[in-house]
Order: structure tokens, then sequence, then C-alpha cells
């Protein structure tokens, strides 16, 4: 496991003048750059090759009419993105003094055996966090909760014990990064269901019997994104999202005659595509933060030093008695991959602007420069 000591002989040969952000080129790559330039560092992409376009030609800093334009700077160009774990690879990054932040490609892409034993970067946040999102860790994201006494779905150890509608999360055949969905309310339907897609070649055996049986809780969605800052102990709301998932979001805009007959022709799908920037009624406000604060707590007990920076807590409202509840049915604990939310009032009510994801990351590391904390917000 790299050590703090590690990041921190890195740091000390790092010009604290020079420093540049970077990024895997995927997933909310852009939304970190820009923010970036927004507080002025500059920026590195790391892209795998055939996947480059849109960082090194379309979103590249350039001049145009006059203007600076563009929020990449440089863009590296990796056969794999794993192989950022290279030495000579780390060695240019470090040369460049890089401060690597972490999204979802980073944690899929690059994987948490790489991040947290052998990629010699400082990161921004806590690298050893990450994998909670992963339901197969043993410390996952359900026994955090559970220890935080945050309100989640009831889940279920076994096809057995079905007996209620449930939504059965299981990693697809190619790409298992991407998780299957089903839904189905006894046993008898998980077995028949688990069968037609083995058949399909969208899941294999192995993989249904790792999968998260999660009750299926009927509610309205709403993603709260937070971001901690551990230079003042701080809970913000930078803003609230919904997603866009394909096939689903198509089938239920038809008359339920047409879903039913659709249905039997293609395989729901519930592979998450796109973001909606959404509000909530602000009574509510006051229970998202006193989760997100819970999380906070219990990430530091048990992940020191905890989340730092950005995280979500993905949660359905559900209907009293006495009054509406949030359940929280996923965590992420990285940048979130909803650059709208900047677009929610939320960070205006508070910095006065609206801050994105990416400057209030940015504004973070700027700060603790400043402060000469920057070993506070890295691992």
């Amino acid at each position: 496991m790299i050590s703090k000591d590690e990041i921190k002989s890195i740091l000390e040969r790092y010009s604290k003048e020079r420093i540049t952000i970077g990024v895997v080129g995927t997933h909310s790559a852009l939304e970190i750059c820009s923010g970036a330039k927004n507080e002025g560092f500059k920026t590195v992409a790391l892209c795998q090759k055939g996947r480059e376009k849109v960082y090194s030609k379309y979103f590249i800093s350039r001049e145009r009419f006059g203007k600076k334009i563009g929020v990449v700077d440089e863009v590296v160009i990796l056969d794999r993105f794993r192989d950022i774990v290279k030495e000579d690879i780390q060695d240019k990054l470090r040369m460049m003094n890089t401060i690597l932040i972490p999204h979802r490609g980073l944690s899929v892409y690059v994987g948490y055996n790489v991040l947290e034993n052998f990629l010699k970067i400082p990161i921004f946040g806590n690298r050893y966090l990450l994998k909670i999102e992963e339901r197969g860790t043993s410390f996952n994201q359900y026994k955090l909760l559970e220890k935080a006494g945050i309100p989640y779905p009831k889940i279920y150890s076994s096809p057995q014990e079905i007996d209620r509608p449930v939504i059965v999360k299981v990693s697809e055949a190619v790409r298992e990064y991407e998780r299957a969905f089903f839904i189905v309310s006894s046993t008898r339907e998980f077995e028949e269901k688990s069968r037609e897609l083995i058949e399909k070649k969208l899941v294999t055996k192995e993989a249904l019997e790792k999968a998260t049986i999660e009750e299926l809780v009927v509610g309205a969605y709403f993603n709260f994104n937070f971001f901690y800052s551990p230079l003042d102990g701080e809970v913000e709301l930078l803003g609230i999202d919904m997603r866009r998932q394909t096939n689903i979001d198509g089938l239920v805009r038809l008359p339920v005659p047409h879903q039913l007959e659709a249905l039997k022709y293609i395989e729901l799908r519930n592979i998450e595509v796109g973001h909606i920037a959404c509000t909530i009624r602000e009574s509510l406000l006051e229970r998202a933060f006193e989760l997100a604060e819970k999380f906070v707590k219990v990430t530091q007990e048990t992940y020191p030093p905890g989340v730092i920076g950005p995280f979500a807590l993905q949660s359905i409202v559900v209907p009293g008695p006495p009054h509406e509840e949030l359940i929280v049915y996923d965590v992420s604990v990285r940048v979130p991959g909803s650059p709208g939310i900047k677009f929610t009032p939320y960070s205006e009510n508070l910095w006065g602007y609206s801050m994105s994801v990416g400057r209030r990351i940015a504004f973070e590391i700027k700060e603790a420069l400043r402060e000469d904390r920057l070993e506070e917000v890295l691992t």
C-alpha cells in the first residue's frame, strides 16, 4: 500500500507554483479540466488510443478568433488506460507536478489494486475509499450506511429469500463495470430471468452468484452531490441530479400497452448514459445534510482520513407517514458524472456564483496550497 510518507516525499519535490491537474480522459474529464482552468491550473488528460479525439481535437486548448479556448492543455496517449502505471508515464506526470483527480473511469479502467499499491501520483481525495462503491468489497457501502444509521434498501442474501419486488444488480458479461439490472418478485422469476439473461450472454452464471439483490424502493430519485472540505470541516451541497438510462427511459414514455408489446422484442436495460440537473423541496434539504454529515463521520472512522472532496448520496424520496424520508440506494466517493449540477441553485446560494464540481476541487487545492496544507486533501 502506498503510504502517506511516500506521497509526502513526492510532494516535496513538486513545484507548488506549477501544479497540473490530471485526469483520465473519460467520464467527467472535461468537467474537471474546465474547473481547473477556472482557477488558473494547467491540465493534462490521459487518454486511451482510439478514444482521445474529444480531448486532443475538440476541447484542446488553442487560439481561435484571437481568443484562448479549450480546457485540455496536454494529452498523453496510452495504449490502455491501465498503462498510467508505467514508470515512464508516472515520471512524466511527476515532472509536470500532477495531482490526479479520481472519477469512475479511473476506478474501473485502472483498478483499485493499482491505485492503492502502484500509482505513485498524488490523488485528490482518499484513494483507499474508492473501492467501497463495489458491493463485493468486505466493508462496502452497505456496511458504511448501516454503521452510520443511514436508511438503505433491504438486502437479500439469496434468491430464496425474495418475498417482494426486488432489483437485482449484476455485472454485465462484456462490460463488468456496468450492471445489468433486472426486476423480479419471486424466487421462480429470479431463476427464469437469470436463465434468459445467461442464454442471451448478457450476464454470466458466476456474476449472478455475486449479484446484489435489493428491495425495490418506489419513489422519486435524487442524486445529492456533496463536497466535504477537510480544510474547515464543512459539508456543501453542490447540486442535485437525476439519471438518464437506456433503454428504460424510452420505454417508460410509451403507453402501458405499447410497453408490454415492446418488451416482447427488446431486453430492458438500465445503463446510465446521462444526467439531468434538478431541485428538491427545501424542507427535505436538512435531512439530506444530516445524512451527508453522518456519512462523512463514518468514513473518517472506517477509512481514515475519510471522504475528501466530492461524494454523492443517490437517494429515493418515499412517502410517509409521518413525512417523506430519504432512502440511500447508492454511494459514490469521487467526481460524479453530472457536470450539469452547477445549473442548480445550491452552490450559488452558498458561494454567490455557480460552482461546478471541477471548479470546487480546483478551489480546494488552491486554498490548500495557500495555507500550506496540501497534504490534507491528497493521498
